[in-house]
């Protein structure tokens, strides 16, 4: 009996298509490295910073690494045990012991403790100031995104000024952070007289996300079809009154993404609030001020400054890891809860105004 022959239309592999797969392989292999590399990253910094934030006992919780100020760790032995205490803790074990020795008539001990700064404690007032930066930068930006925006997309005259400017932008968007907290440091600090301070770091941070924000938000108009901005205008609404009720509201979708890729970058950088907004250690929290406008012009300690400095500043070990791991595990968490926050705001608008 002999063999069917096959379909007319049947595949016949050739070495065009085998070149093909070849490529598509190669591009899934790209993606797998990539994410890989991405889950070994994310994957050690959530294993070892959990370690550090969570506990096995009540309440499961590190509340002491989530609510204090970072301190020195002082390690010692006493009485055949290894101790691990803070500075306040420390000073407190040690006024007590002196206190015992005194009603004995004896000698209080000598721990000759070992000290690792910044390895004890907690971040709370990095917490603190690292929200802060986020939510001050992103509110300017997106305040000054968002006209420049609607002025070049609704306003201004398409030509050869306008061609230039959203070529300045895009190129500004490339420019390394280093250079912009340069900037910042030379124009808010010294020029203007802001100090190292909030408004010296909101305005550095906001400059630097803003060609993300600009060009973004630019797209998002453009998306808007031309027949809502006729139909506005042909029921007799003014050119502003166009724009705020017909176009907007369907942008603002957009306009959200890119306030989700302006945290991402804001949230992450140290060069620029290294020169501006950063202290290494601060005392006081930003709301313990004399006077209102005290709170604008004083510096913060921030999640990314803190981990550089743990990571670089100071002798590494087991301690000062644990810290490093702890800390960029709760800086991960709270982009990813600002981050999330701006998407569920976003998916409600884009739900609410569809066309």
């Amino acid at each position: 009996m002999s063999e069917p022959s096959k379909h007319l239309f049947a595949h016949r592999p050739s070495p065009r298509h085998r070149a093909e797969q070849g490529i598509a392989l190669v591009f899934r292999l790209a993606t797998y490295i990539i994410l890989a590399a991405g889950l070994a990253v994310f994957g050690d910094i959530v294993i070892k910073g959990s370690r550090t934030v969570f506990q096995s006992s009540f309440p499961f919780v590190n509340v002491a690494f989530l609510t204090e100020a970072p301190q020195t760790l002082y390690v010692f032995d006493y009485e055949g045990e290894k101790m691990e205490l803070s500075d306040s803790e420390y000073r407190e074990f040690r006024t007590d012991l002196e206190a015992q020795a005194a009603a004995t008539g004896e000698a209080a001990p000598d721990l000759k403790p070992k000290t690792y700064v910044y390895s004890a404690g907690g971040i709370f007032p990095n917490i603190v100031g690292t929200i802060l930066l986020v939510v001050g930068s992103m509110t300017i930006a997106l305040v000054l995104g968002v006209a420049s925006a609607v002025y070049l997309n609704e306003y201004a005259k398409q030509g050869v000024m306008v061609r230039f400017i959203r070529l300045a932008i895009l190129n500004l968007a490339g420019v390394p952070s280093i250079v912009f907290g340069l900037f910042g440091f030379g124009m808010f600090v010294i020029f203007f007289g802001w100090n190292v301070s909030l408004m010296a770091g909101w305005f550095t941070l906001a400059f630097m996300v803003l060609p993300v924000v600009i060009t973004a938000s630019e797209e998002s108009l453009k998306a808007v079809p031309m027949g809502f901005r006729e139909g506005s205008l042909a029921l007799g609404a003014t050119k502003w009154q166009t724009i705020r009720k017909a176009v907007l509201p369907y942008a603002t979708p957009g306009i959200l993404t890119s306030s989700i890729l302006g945290i991402a970058r804001v949230a992450g950088e140290t060069a620029p609030i290294m020169f501006t907004a950063a202290y290494v250690v601060r005392d006081k929290l930003p709301w313990q001020v004399e006077k209102a406008m005290d709170f604008f012009f004083q510096g913060v300690m921030a999640l990314p400054y803190h981990i550089y400095v743990v990571s670089s500043k100071i002798p590494q070990n087991e301690y000062s890891e644990r810290v490093q791991y702890g800390t960029a595990f709760v800086f991960l968490g709270i982009v990813a809860l600002i981050a999330t926050s701006s998407i569920i705001l976003r998916n409600r608008l884009r739900a609410r105004y569809r066309w």
